[in-house]
């Protein structure tokens, strides 16, 4: 009996431990099966933001690239001379666009957000310093591009970061590393040795070298007064392009009478024709659409990425633009432009270590008034 009961026991657990060995193998099987499926979900996941990130990229590239030639193929038209109202005819159909969004919005809430714009007087009013400096920074812009051309035009608008740094001091207060100068040294050492090159060739123009100068003084100037408005935009940057551009349209308007461009426009022969309207237009379209696009590889990838990635844009801009028109440039030609390149990425990787680096010995009160508003220190005593 003893012994019956002994197999009947050893039995009973020779099954147990068969069904457990099972059990364990269904729970390892599925777990294999799960794992498996979480590395498949998040190679799937991997492959579609590498797939999105490129896509981005490649947008911006295009339609910034897009952007350039064609403002340059408008600008350089021998037959008009009114980059004035080229450049205000883009701002009024990026007021038509915005418009237009606002109803497609309305239309479609889901597939389209864009926030609700109306002209509100004391809002214009508010963003109109901004205004002014932006219509400064858009017209000396065209005005660089037309006089010196894509190819030299990466060299010529270069000095906007050394501007950052030299109006950050003297309008902020702001100080700047000798990292971040010696960087800002390496851009003025490609911008010198740039305009040198170019009058070697030849093809130096002194009044585009101008334009480019001023347009980059005006780039950080509207990069400081941006941040200045916003609150009397809710901190929208769409309805600050909105009011920018009803306020440029208006402020364009005396300065194409004053600068003679009506008469310009009455002597062309292309008036009426559709294809230029067209072409304009699809400026209008392209300089609404850059806004768009920059804000979407910030969101997609980081400012840091951003601007490597408008590095690199503008050095193939520059390559396209010479093999396009078959110039023959200098190796010293060829190095202030990777002296301009380098020197901008480079102080773009500085000052992204410096701002992950936290503030040493930083005083509350100085924490508590950088919550306030400009106004609203002058309360504190400062």
């Amino acid at each position: 009996m003893l012994r019956v009961f002994y197999t009947g026991c050893s039995s009973f657990s020779v099954i147990m431990n068969r069904t457990q060995l099972k059990r364990s193998s269904i729970l390892r099987m599925a777990l294999a099966g799960s794992e498996t499926m979480d590395q498949d979900g998040h190679e799937k996941t991997f492959i579609f933001r590498a797939v999105r990130i490129g896509a981005v990229v490649a947008l911006y590239w295009f339609i910034s690239i897009t952007m350039v030639f064609l403002n340059n193929y408008l600008l350089d038209n021998r037959d008009l001379d009114a980059p004035l109202f080229v450049t205000f005819y883009q701002c009024l159909v990026t007021v038509g666009l915005c418009w237009l969004m606002q109803l497609l919005s309305k239309l479609c809430p889901g597939l389209i957000d864009f926030p609700s714009v109306k002209l509100d007087l004391k809002t214009s009013r508010e963003v109109l310093p901004l205004s002014i400096v932006f219509i400064a920074m858009i017209t000396f812009n065209n005005l660089c591009l037309k006089h010196v051309g894509v190819a030299f035009y990466t060299v010529g608008r270069s000095l906007s970061t050394v501007f950052n740094v030299l109006l950050s001091y003297v309008i902020l207060k702001q100080t700047t590393s000798y990292q971040a100068i010696l960087c800002c040294g390496i851009i003025l050492g490609g911008f010198w040795l740039g305009v040198d090159q170019e009058g070697v060739a030849g093809s130096l123009s002194w009044s585009g070298v101008f334009f480019g100068v001023v347009a980059s003084a005006c780039v950080s100037l509207n990069a400081i007064y941006t941040k200045k408005v916003m609150p009397a935009v809710d901190g929208n940057i769409w309805k600050l392009s909105y009011y920018n551009n009803i306020n440029a349209c208006v402020l364009f308007l005396p300065l194409i009478l004053v600068f003679g461009e009506l008469g310009q426009l009455a002597r062309f022969s292309l008036l009426t024709d559709l294809r230029f309207w067209g072409m304009m237009t699809l400026g209008g379209v392209f300089g609404f659409a850059i806004g768009y696009v920059t804000g979407l590889q910030i969101k997609y990838t980081s400012p840091l990425t951003h601007n490597v990635s408008g590095t690199a844009k503008a050095c193939a801009q520059t390559v396209i633009a010479v093999v396009y028109n078959s110039y023959s440039k200098s190796l010293l030609w060829w190095t202030s432009n990777l002296l301009v390149l380098c020197g901008s990425s480079a102080y773009t990787w500085v000052k992204s270590l410096e701002m992950k680096k936290p503030s040493p010995h930083r005083d509350p009160l100085d924490s508590a008034k950088e919550k306030l508003l400009p106004e609203e220190k002058g309360n504190l005593g400062v």
